[in-house]
């Protein structure tokens, strides 16, 4: 019989940990080829890790709630199908599998300071915290005295990260009293833009009789810290256009049937409208930008990946992308879109599918909304919502003269960063993305 390690993989090129959320084989189970065997959460995605062999699980090393560093070990199997197999064998899994195997001869793969002597401290540490730790040279009084927002005050990455840029401003004294600091009300969140560090105060909540408490879970904790940071980096601007989009309309209506036979996919009005935003960045390519960390350089990217926020079943949102959408037809995006969006709610997507976005596009009418003023998704500088579509009555201009017809509208709207996006660029490109659907060709083949 071998003994083999389960060990923690890869889930993106980002990602350098990953907390264990439930384990759903105890010690002692046997276990089936591709079996999950626990599920795990990224700050990206929430996945499941097979196991990659049959056998039975010999010993569990991280408890539900831990958080273990990409390439640890995190179980052991032992297996007799897998008494043969060897070191090299079993290494091309670690870049295939969701979870890989090796044979136990090298301890777990978590990072200690040389400088550093963690178990000196009663707070935990991730590993990855340690690490930012030990490069940037910070000492442990340093470290126990940066205000965490994790769970039990736990100091998260971003929590370092956003101390780092004013670490070297503050002199000892500051950092006598920032034991001080932690003891404060749970209100407070440091929050880096720039060289500032800006203090956001929650307000006191009073709660009353009947009134029923409900936790948030981590994802909705993550929306939530997102949402607000992304405020305060960003000045937001939103314009708005009315788009008559009836021969939009009229194509789809006519071929949605046998664009379903002929490909097997339903044809949404989704892949239509990434397909009018591509365009139209490729007309005005400052909209596909980001600003640096410092705040003063734009960074203009070449690929344009285009995320779509889609509603879990949580009612949670998350924002896969589709990479290089300019390079797609009509077939390709529809494909991805429906793939992205499927996969999303069965909770299967890959850490690097909601990664790499360069502009978002909301569908605020799928819940029967007329507009909205979205959230820009950082480290962009633009979002687009689309509106319900809803007939109305219209001029419409002819030869023989005016004359009132029945029309399909429907409003777009345009949340951009006003550090970079003026209302002249902000205002064109929600133009010109109208102008793509008002003229779209009734008579284009699929």
């Amino acid at each position: 019989m071998a003994q083999f390690d389960l060990i923690m993989p890869k889930m993106g090129e980002s990602v350098a940990e990953a907390t264990i959320i439930k384990w759903t084989k105890n010690e002692g189970d046997k276990i089936k080829t591709d079996e999950t065997v626990l599920e795990i959460a990224t700050d990206k995605v929430d996945s499941e890790i097979p196991s990659p062999f049959e056998g039975v699980l010999v010993k569990k090393l991280f408890k539900e709630g831990d958080v273990v560093q990409v390439g640890a070990v995190i179980a052991h199997i032992s297996s007799d199908a897998a008494a043969g197999t060897s070191t090299t064998s079993t290494a091309p899994v670690a870049e295939t599998k969701t979870a890989a195997v090796i044979e136990t001869k090298s301890a777990t793969a978590t990072v200690a300071s040389a400088n550093v002597d963690f178990s000196k401290s009663d707070k935990f540490y991730s590993p990855l915290v340690k690490n930012i730790a030990k490069e940037e040279g910070i000492s442990l009084e340093e470290l126990d005295n940066i205000k965490g927002t994790g769970q039990d005050g736990r100091v998260t990455k971003a929590d370092i990260l956003a101390y780092l840029p004013n670490r070297n401003k503050q002199a000892a004294p500051a950092q006598k009293t920032a034991t001080t600091t932690t003891t404060t009300s749970e209100t407070s969140k440091s929050v880096s833009v720039g060289d500032n560090a800006i203090i956001v105060n929650r307000p006191a909540v009073s709660v009353g009789a009947g009134d029923e408490i409900i936790e948030m879970d981590r994802m909705r904790k993550i929306i939530a810290d997102n949402m607000v940071i992304s405020k305060h980096v960003s000045p937001h601007v939103t314009s708005y256009v009315e788009a008559d989009v009836t021969n939009l309309v009229l194509w789809r209506d006519k071929a949605k049937k046998e664009f379903e036979k002929r490909e097997g996919e339903k044809l949404t009005f989704t892949p239509l409208f990434i397909e009018a935003v591509a365009k139209a960045i490729k007309d005005f390519p400052m909209i596909n930008v980001s600003v640096d960390q410092t705040g003063t350089k734009i960074i203009k990217r070449k690929n344009i990946n285009i995320g779509m926020a889609a509603a879990l079943p949580t009612g949670n949102l998350i924002v896969p992308v589709i990479k290089n959408a300019d390079e797609k037809n009509l077939i390709g995006i529809t494909k991805a879109v429906n793939d992205l969006a499927t996969r999303a709610r069965a909770n299967k997507l890959q850490p690097d599918e909601i990664q790499g976005g360069t502009f978002t596009l909301t569908n605020v009418g799928n819940f029967g909304n007329v507009m909205g003023t979205p959230i820009i998704l950082q480290p962009q500088v633009a979002i687009m919502a689309v509106g319900t579509i809803k007939k109305k009555p219209a001029v419409i201009e002819t030869p023989q003269g005016d004359m009132i017809g029945v029309r399909h509208f429907m409003f777009l709207s345009l949340s951009y960063d006003h550090r970079v996006v003026d209302g002249s660029l902000g205002g064109s490109f929600l133009r010109k993305v109208a102008d793509y659907l008002e003229t779209w060709d009734t008579t284009r083949s699929i």
